[in-house]
Protein backbone atom coordinates (compact mmCIF):
# COMPACT_ATOMS: atom_id res chain seq x y z
CA UNK A 1 0.00 0.00 0.00
CA UNK A 2 1.28 3.45 -0.86
CA UNK A 3 1.45 5.49 2.32
CA UNK A 4 1.93 8.98 2.98
CA UNK A 5 3.01 10.33 6.88
CA UNK A 6 0.85 13.47 7.01
CA UNK A 7 2.11 14.69 10.11
CA UNK A 8 6.24 14.39 10.95
CA UNK A 9 9.32 16.51 12.34
CA UNK A 10 12.21 17.08 11.86
CA UNK A 11 14.47 19.77 14.75
CA UNK A 12 17.38 20.29 15.98
CA UNK A 13 17.13 22.09 19.56
CA UNK A 14 20.71 23.77 19.23
CA UNK A 15 19.11 26.25 17.10
CA UNK A 16 17.23 27.73 20.38
CA UNK A 17 13.95 28.87 19.07
CA UNK A 18 11.62 25.19 20.43
CA UNK A 19 10.68 27.08 23.77
CA UNK A 20 8.15 24.47 24.19
CA UNK A 21 10.45 21.67 24.74
CA UNK A 22 11.84 20.65 27.96
CA UNK A 23 15.80 21.20 27.94
CA UNK A 24 16.92 17.88 29.14
CA UNK A 25 14.17 15.40 27.98
CA UNK A 26 15.90 12.31 26.84
CA UNK A 27 13.19 11.55 24.01
CA UNK A 28 12.45 15.17 22.49
CA UNK A 29 16.12 17.46 23.87
CA UNK A 30 18.10 15.89 20.70
CA UNK A 31 18.48 16.16 16.82
CA UNK A 32 16.03 13.91 14.12
CA UNK A 33 16.47 14.15 10.91
CA UNK A 34 15.76 12.30 7.91
CA UNK A 35 18.33 9.63 8.64
CA UNK A 36 16.82 8.97 11.79
CA UNK A 37 12.86 8.19 9.97
CA UNK A 38 14.31 6.21 6.76
CA UNK A 39 14.66 2.97 7.87
CA UNK A 40 10.67 3.07 10.01
CA UNK A 41 9.41 4.31 6.68
CA UNK A 42 11.23 1.73 4.32
CA UNK A 43 9.86 -0.79 6.90
CA UNK A 44 6.45 0.50 6.25
CA UNK A 45 5.91 1.56 3.00
CA UNK A 46 5.87 5.28 3.40
CA UNK A 47 6.64 6.77 0.08
CA UNK A 48 6.07 10.29 1.20
CA UNK A 49 5.78 12.56 4.44
CA UNK A 50 4.36 15.72 5.15
CA UNK A 51 7.21 17.77 7.35
CA UNK A 52 4.99 20.61 10.12
CA UNK A 53 7.08 22.95 11.81
CA UNK A 54 7.97 22.83 15.72
CA UNK A 55 9.26 26.65 16.10
CA UNK A 56 7.35 29.54 15.74
CA UNK A 57 9.74 31.50 13.72
CA UNK A 58 10.31 31.60 10.14
CA UNK A 59 13.76 30.58 10.18
CA UNK A 60 12.53 26.78 11.25
CA UNK A 61 10.53 27.22 8.13
CA UNK A 62 13.76 27.63 6.17
CA UNK A 63 15.51 25.02 7.70
CA UNK A 64 12.50 22.49 6.90
CA UNK A 65 12.60 23.82 3.60
CA UNK A 66 16.01 23.18 3.02
CA UNK A 67 15.53 19.64 4.53
CA UNK A 68 12.87 19.12 1.91
CA UNK A 69 15.11 20.16 -0.46
CA UNK A 70 17.91 17.45 -0.01
CA UNK A 71 15.10 14.87 1.09
CA UNK A 72 12.78 13.17 -1.60
CA UNK A 73 10.83 11.75 0.92
CA UNK A 74 9.47 14.78 2.41
CA UNK A 75 6.48 15.47 0.02
CA UNK A 76 5.36 19.22 1.48
CA UNK A 77 6.30 21.27 4.15
CA UNK A 78 3.81 23.04 6.49
CA UNK A 79 5.65 26.04 7.74
CA UNK A 80 5.11 29.37 10.19
CA UNK A 81 4.75 33.19 9.74
CA UNK A 82 3.96 36.17 11.83
CA UNK A 83 -0.31 36.43 11.88
CA UNK A 84 0.72 39.58 14.33
CA UNK A 85 3.00 41.08 11.80
CA UNK A 86 0.79 41.89 8.54
CA UNK A 87 4.71 42.94 6.85
CA UNK A 88 4.94 39.00 6.79
CA UNK A 89 2.52 38.70 3.99
CA UNK A 90 5.33 39.58 1.71
CA UNK A 91 7.22 36.45 3.77
CA UNK A 92 4.18 34.46 3.23
CA UNK A 93 4.39 34.95 -0.73
CA UNK A 94 7.97 34.28 -0.99
CA UNK A 95 7.81 31.10 0.83
CA UNK A 96 4.82 29.83 -1.02
CA UNK A 97 7.09 29.84 -4.30
CA UNK A 98 8.73 26.69 -2.85
CA UNK A 99 7.24 24.00 -4.71
CA UNK A 100 7.04 21.95 -1.51
CA UNK A 101 5.91 24.71 1.20
CA UNK A 102 1.61 23.92 1.33
CA UNK A 103 1.08 25.85 4.05
CA UNK A 104 1.29 27.03 7.73
CA UNK A 105 0.62 26.26 11.18
CA UNK A 106 0.16 28.96 13.78
CA UNK A 107 1.14 27.51 16.98
CA UNK A 108 -2.26 28.48 19.02
CA UNK A 109 -2.17 25.48 21.65
CA UNK A 110 0.30 27.20 23.03
CA UNK A 111 -0.99 30.98 23.13
CA UNK A 112 -2.20 31.90 26.27
CA UNK A 113 -5.21 34.13 25.03
CA UNK A 114 -7.55 31.43 23.87
CA UNK A 115 -9.85 34.16 21.69
CA UNK A 116 -6.77 34.94 19.57
CA UNK A 117 -7.69 33.23 16.34
CA UNK A 118 -10.88 35.57 16.62
CA UNK A 119 -8.95 39.02 16.96
CA UNK A 120 -9.18 41.66 14.12
CA UNK A 121 -5.39 42.07 13.81
CA UNK A 122 -4.49 38.46 12.43
CA UNK A 123 -7.45 37.94 10.14
CA UNK A 124 -5.09 39.15 7.02
CA UNK A 125 -3.65 35.90 7.80
CA UNK A 126 -6.57 33.54 7.24
CA UNK A 127 -7.72 35.42 4.42
CA UNK A 128 -4.43 35.47 2.53
CA UNK A 129 -4.15 31.34 2.56
CA UNK A 130 -7.44 31.58 1.37
CA UNK A 131 -6.62 33.97 -1.57
CA UNK A 132 -3.21 31.60 -2.27
CA UNK A 133 -4.91 28.16 -1.93
CA UNK A 134 -2.69 27.25 0.96
CA UNK A 135 -3.38 25.07 3.54
CA UNK A 136 -3.80 25.83 7.74
CA UNK A 137 -3.08 23.19 10.18
CA UNK A 138 -5.26 23.68 12.93
CA UNK A 139 -3.52 23.01 16.51
CA UNK A 140 -5.42 23.23 19.71
CA UNK A 141 -6.73 21.34 22.64
CA UNK A 142 -10.50 21.07 22.92
CA UNK A 143 -10.98 24.32 25.07
CA UNK A 144 -10.31 25.84 21.40
CA UNK A 145 -12.94 23.87 19.73
CA UNK A 146 -15.87 26.79 20.02
CA UNK A 147 -13.38 29.40 18.10
CA UNK A 148 -12.46 27.18 15.45
CA UNK A 149 -15.39 26.06 14.67
CA UNK A 150 -16.10 30.10 14.11
CA UNK A 151 -13.06 30.87 12.40
CA UNK A 152 -13.63 27.99 10.08
CA UNK A 153 -17.61 28.82 9.05
CA UNK A 154 -16.12 32.90 8.69
CA UNK A 155 -13.74 31.36 5.70
CA UNK A 156 -15.81 28.00 4.55
CA UNK A 157 -13.03 28.27 1.44
CA UNK A 158 -10.39 27.94 3.31
CA UNK A 159 -8.22 24.29 3.78
CA UNK A 160 -8.35 23.25 6.72
CA UNK A 161 -7.08 19.97 8.84
CA UNK A 162 -7.36 19.23 12.34
CA UNK A 163 -4.34 18.18 14.31
CA UNK A 164 -4.07 15.23 16.27
CA UNK A 165 -8.11 15.18 16.65
CA UNK A 166 -7.71 18.26 18.60
CA UNK A 167 -5.76 16.65 20.77
CA UNK A 168 -8.94 15.05 23.13
CA UNK A 169 -7.50 14.09 26.93
CA UNK A 170 -8.10 10.35 26.72
CA UNK A 171 -6.30 9.44 30.01
CA UNK A 172 -9.00 11.59 31.59
CA UNK A 173 -11.75 9.74 29.73
CA UNK A 174 -12.81 6.85 31.98
CA UNK A 175 -12.71 9.53 35.24
CA UNK A 176 -14.60 12.56 33.64
CA UNK A 177 -16.31 10.53 30.89
CA UNK A 178 -18.03 14.40 30.18
CA UNK A 179 -14.48 15.18 28.90
CA UNK A 180 -15.34 12.74 25.82
CA UNK A 181 -18.81 14.52 25.54
CA UNK A 182 -17.33 17.95 25.38
CA UNK A 183 -15.09 17.40 22.96
CA UNK A 184 -16.71 14.60 20.78
CA UNK A 185 -20.06 17.48 20.41
CA UNK A 186 -17.01 20.16 19.55
CA UNK A 187 -15.76 18.18 16.50
CA UNK A 188 -19.11 17.00 15.58
CA UNK A 189 -20.36 20.64 15.06
CA UNK A 190 -16.64 21.31 12.75
CA UNK A 191 -16.88 18.06 10.62
CA UNK A 192 -21.19 18.85 9.96
CA UNK A 193 -20.61 22.85 9.48
CA UNK A 194 -17.25 23.11 7.63
CA UNK A 195 -14.99 21.01 5.30
CA UNK A 196 -12.40 20.38 7.36
CA UNK A 197 -10.34 17.31 7.31
CA UNK A 198 -8.89 15.64 10.68
CA UNK A 199 -5.58 13.60 11.20
CA UNK A 200 -5.66 10.45 12.98
CA UNK A 201 -2.37 11.87 14.44
CA UNK A 202 -0.73 11.84 17.88
CA UNK A 203 -3.26 9.92 19.84
CA UNK A 204 -0.98 8.05 21.98
CA UNK A 205 0.72 10.95 23.55
CA UNK A 206 -3.00 11.94 25.14
CA UNK A 207 -3.26 8.62 26.38
CA UNK A 208 -2.00 6.92 29.29
CA UNK A 209 1.68 5.47 29.58
CA UNK A 210 -0.08 2.04 29.66
CA UNK A 211 -2.51 3.21 26.82
CA UNK A 212 -4.09 0.10 24.66
CA UNK A 213 -5.52 0.16 20.99
CA UNK A 214 -8.76 -0.08 22.76
CA UNK A 215 -8.02 3.60 24.80
CA UNK A 216 -8.01 5.18 21.30
CA UNK A 217 -10.61 3.19 19.84
CA UNK A 218 -13.70 5.99 20.94
CA UNK A 219 -11.83 8.84 19.46
CA UNK A 220 -10.89 7.29 16.56
CA UNK A 221 -14.58 5.52 15.92
CA UNK A 222 -16.13 9.56 16.33
CA UNK A 223 -14.10 10.51 14.08
CA UNK A 224 -14.40 8.17 11.16
CA UNK A 225 -18.11 8.74 11.74
CA UNK A 226 -18.54 12.18 11.34
CA UNK A 227 -15.55 13.34 8.90
CA UNK A 228 -15.54 10.45 7.19
CA UNK A 229 -12.72 8.46 5.05
CA UNK A 230 -12.23 10.89 2.65
CA UNK A 231 -11.63 13.52 5.28
CA UNK A 232 -9.50 11.83 7.49
CA UNK A 233 -5.31 11.18 6.84
CA UNK A 234 -2.79 9.57 9.26
CA UNK A 235 0.63 10.82 10.46
CA UNK A 236 2.34 9.87 13.03
CA UNK A 237 3.31 12.81 14.95
CA UNK A 238 7.13 11.60 14.60
CA UNK A 239 9.23 11.82 17.20
CA UNK A 240 6.47 13.26 19.45
CA UNK A 241 4.90 9.80 19.39
CA UNK A 242 7.89 8.41 21.00
CA UNK A 243 6.77 9.76 23.96
CA UNK A 244 4.64 7.01 23.89
CA UNK A 245 4.82 4.64 21.42
CA UNK A 246 7.45 4.01 19.01
CA UNK A 247 6.93 4.69 15.04
CA UNK A 248 6.39 0.55 14.74
CA UNK A 249 3.56 0.61 17.68
CA UNK A 250 1.87 3.68 16.09
CA UNK A 251 1.30 2.64 12.62
CA UNK A 252 0.14 -1.02 14.13
CA UNK A 253 -2.45 0.47 16.12
CA UNK A 254 -3.87 2.66 13.23
CA UNK A 255 -3.35 -0.66 11.28
CA UNK A 256 -5.54 -2.53 13.70
CA UNK A 257 -7.65 0.77 14.20
CA UNK A 258 -8.63 0.66 10.63
CA UNK A 259 -8.91 -3.06 10.01
CA UNK A 260 -12.69 -3.15 9.73
CA UNK A 261 -12.61 -1.08 6.77
CA UNK A 262 -12.47 -1.41 3.22
CA UNK A 263 -8.78 -1.84 1.20
CA UNK A 264 -9.92 0.99 -0.74
CA UNK A 265 -11.12 2.95 2.53
CA UNK A 266 -7.88 1.90 4.06
CA UNK A 267 -5.84 4.22 1.37
CA UNK A 268 -7.61 7.04 1.62
CA UNK A 269 -6.74 7.52 5.48
CA UNK A 270 -3.53 6.21 4.83
CA UNK A 271 -2.63 8.36 1.66
CA UNK A 272 -5.19 9.56 -0.55
CA UNK A 273 -6.80 12.51 1.55
CA UNK A 274 -3.09 13.76 2.23
CA UNK A 275 -2.29 13.45 -1.54
CA UNK A 276 -5.37 15.65 -2.45
CA UNK A 277 -5.49 17.77 0.54
CA UNK A 278 -1.62 18.83 0.14
CA UNK A 279 -1.41 18.20 -3.56
CA UNK A 280 1.45 15.86 -3.04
Amino acid sequence: MYRIDAHQHYWDPARGDYGWMPKDDEVLSRPYGPADLRPELARHGVNKTVLVQAAPTVEETEYLLGIADATPSVGAVVGWVDFENKDHLKVLERLAQHKKFVGVRPMIQDIEDEDWMLREDVQWGFQALVDMDLTLDALGYPKHLKNFHALLTTYPDMRVVIDHCMKPPIREFDEHPKRFQDWARGMTRIAEDTGACCKLSGLVTEAAEDWSVDDLRPVTEHVLEKFGIKRIMWGSDWPVCRLRASYDEWVDAAVELTRHLRIAEREEIFAGTAKRFYKI
